[in-house]
């Protein structure tokens, strides 16, 4: 049992390194543009904002304020899009006896993990360098918050996965579907300004319950009115439990 576990945790490791040089490339610009590309996003958003006299929702800092909103999103939003197509594009790899789909979907999920977490920690430490941001009152919730966004992804991108693989035209349909989540995931706004029956629905997204939480344990004297932590996990569990379980009787029917 231990050699096998240790097997597969080596092929994995081997992919997660085929996986960086393929998505970035040999040179150190390709991992700078991981890091640039989510940060003039975010500066994107400050100037238009900034521009028209609005001040952040919470807080004093522009940039901390979205960049608290978007970061996370950007994390489950590029797990779920580039999990559902990661099969499809290596399936050269699963010529190889020791590597199955599941090894390739966790490969994926931990590179961009890795990355994201980086894009967060210089991205903040810029933040508050430059823009004289508060520090994370507790690090330990956003890391934890984070964590569970990145489990989200990855239960929606497996998923999704296999939908695409039972049906291609899932990938434009879900394109549509996921598009309105930049709007009601919190990035902009926080739930409170809006009334009772809008937050309601809010609160329907559990994108929105990780970003809540992420800046409850950022700023610590945030009070968010829809955070339930046991919803997010429940659709963590669920859609991982039926990500995986599909992909594995899609592999069954392959075989």
């Amino acid at each position: 049992m231990e050699s096998v576990v240790s097997t597969q945790v080596r092929v994995i490791g081997a992919l997660v390194l085929r996986e960086t040089r393929t998505a970035f490339g040999n040179t150190q610009l390709g991992y700078l543009w991981a890091i640039v590309n989510p940060a003039l996003g975010t500066l994107l958003l400050v100037l238009i904002f900034s521009t028209v006299g609005r001040s952040p929702a919470f807080g004093t800092s522009f940039a901390l304020f979205f960049a608290s909103g978007l970061l996370p999103f950007q994390t489950y939003s590029k797990l779920s899009g580039s999990l559902m197509t990661a099969v499809n594009s290596s399936k050269g790899l699963l010529s190889y006896p020791l590597v199955n789909q599941t090894d390739i979907l966790i490969s994926k999920y931990i590179l961009i993990l890795l990355t994201y977490l980086v894009i967060l920690i210089v991205f903040f430490s810029t933040i508050i360098w430059t823009d004289d941001a508060p520090f994370p009152v507790h690090i330990e919730e956003c890391a934890l918050a984070f964590f569970m966004l990145t489990l989200l992804g990855l239960g929606a991108g497996v998923t999704n996965a296999v939908l695409f693989r039972l049906w291609p035209t899932w990938k434009q349909l879900e394109a549509i579907i996921s598009r309105p989540l930049f709007f009601l995931s919190g990035i902009f706004y926080v739930p409170s300004d809006f009334p009772t029956n809008i937050v309601k629905l809010l609160a329907w997204n559990p994108i929105l319950h990780g970003v809540e939480w992420f800046r409850v344990g950022y700023y610590g004297n945030y009070h968010s009115v829809v955070l339930d932590k046991s919803y997010l996990i429940i659709w963590i569990t669920t859609l991982i439990l039926v990500g995986f379980y599909g992909e594995r009787l899609y592999r069954k029917k392959s075989n």
